[in-house]
Formats: structure tokens, C-alpha cells, sequence
């Protein structure tokens, strides 16, 4: 069976101070699987590939592993673990990643950084962990706050591509959620841009606190921004 990649967008064409991003630089989608295609002008497969599922999501090998691609695991909700009551609001789950694994969101952006090819950031939907991932790459970038949001929206006209790449692979295995968990709410995301706007310095501070290097936004700009 073949699928078109669900939820797939290359961010190249966004603009960010100096320039814009490169395009079939930098990709975002749901989970892909190996069989799946993508649209003629998306540069397929990607020589890297960032997941963001945790450790109890991700296969023994990723669907797209081979010869010629580099895969790093970097999970962005470890705290949400079995027993663990998720938070009810998108909002609140956000801010919890950004409390909780913060380190791993500057893994991101380092991998992100040192990539020298196609690079493909997922995660299950690719819409939260992808979502909060490309936002801080984008605002690291210097990228306007509404170009950010409206990226994200992006994802609630792919809603029935995420479900059926949901039904195919989980069925009614799939672990239960809350109902609001689905939608794409500009709050969420507006809530993560606030967190780094706020903090003093902004993103790049807030990134640097959390062990980000200097270096490595400069190399993001090298590698992404034309």
C-alpha cells in the first residue's frame, strides 16, 4: 500500500532575518513510512531524518533507515509516561515540553544545524513536538511571529492524512487522548512564543540557557538560510 507522506511541508520560501530558507533544506511531516511517496517537487527521501517519538513509539529500525540516511531519536514527551495523567490542554503540554526536555529541543536544532542535506523532522502527527521543534528553529532564524503560527496551522488542513496514517497503523490500539489533543490551536503555539519572547534576550537566550551554542545558530543560518 501507498501513501502520500501525511502532514509533509518543506519550510523552504519562509522568510527569516537576512533571507529565506532554503528550499529541500529543511522538511516537516507525521510519521513516514518506508513505502510512502511524497509530491514531485519535495526533494525524497531525506538524507536525515530527526524523530521526535519516545522510546516506546519508535520501531527497532525507523522506516526510512538506510545506507545513505542518518536517524536521531530525540524524544520530546518522555514525561508523559504510563500512570501519567497527560495535560488536558495542548497549551499545557507545550509548556511541559519546554520544561521538561528542552535539552533534547536544542539536540534538534544542533542536528538541524549540522545537516548538510535534506533533513526531515516528524514525529507521530507532526504537528505538537514537530510543531514546537520548527518553531524554535524559525525563531532562532529571526522568522516574523505570524509566518511561525501560520506554519502550524498548516497542519489542522492535513487532519484527515494524520488520521488515516493513525487508523493504518494502530487501529483501535491507539492509546486514548484528550478530545482537544487533535485540534491545532493557536493558543498552544502562541504559548511557546510567549515563553521565549518573555524570557530576557528572547529565543536565542532561552536557547543558550538551555545549553545552546552561538556557533550553532550561526551554522542553522549557513546550512538553511539563502
Amino acid at each position: 500500500m501507498t501513501d502520500t507522506v501525511p502532514n509533509l511541508r518543506d519550510l523552504g520560501g519562509t522568510d527569516v532575518e537576512g533571507g529565506s530558507i532554503r528550499p529541500g533544506r529543511l522538511l516537516r511531516s507525521a510519521l513516514p513510512l518506508r513505502d510512502d511517496v511524497a509530491p514531485p517537487e519535495i526533494v525524497w527521501p531525506p538524507a536525515v531524518v530527526i524523530d521526535l517519538r519516545s522510546v516506546a513509539e519508535v520501531e527497532p529500525e525507523h522506516p526510512l533507515a538506510g545506507p545513505d540516511v542518518t536517524v536521531h531519536n530525540f524524544p520530546l514527551l518522555s514525561a508523559l509516561r504510563p500512570g501519567v495523567a497527560p495535560p488536558e490542554s495542548l497549551a499545557e503540554l507545550y509548556q511541559l515540553m519546554l520544561q521538561t526536555t528542552a535539552r533534547h529541543l536544542v539536540e534538534v536544532v544542533d542536528a538541524v544545524a549540522a545537516a548538510d542535506a535534506t533533513t526531515l523532522v516528524h514525529c507521530a502527527a507532526g504537528k505538537d513536538r514537530t510543531g514546537v521543534s520548527i518553531a524554535m528553529v524559525l525563531a532562532l532564524l529571526g522568522a516574523k511571529r505570524d509566518d511561525i503560527v501560520d506554519d502550524y496551522l498548516v497542519t489542522a488542513q492535513n487532519e484527515e492524512q494524520i488520521q488515516a496514517r493513525f487508523a493504518r497503523l494502530y487501529g483501535e490500539r491507539r492509546a486514548a487522548l484528550p478530545a482537544g489533543y487533535i485540534a491545532t490551536p493557536v493558543e498552544a503555539i502562541s504559548g511557546v512564543l510567549d515563553t521565549w519572547d518573555e524570557y530576557p534576550g528572547g529565543a536565542v537566550a532561552w536557547f543558550h540557557r538551555w545549553g545552546g551554542r552561538p556557533e550553532t545558530i550561526d551554522r542553522l543560518r549557513t546550512t538553511l538560510v539563502r
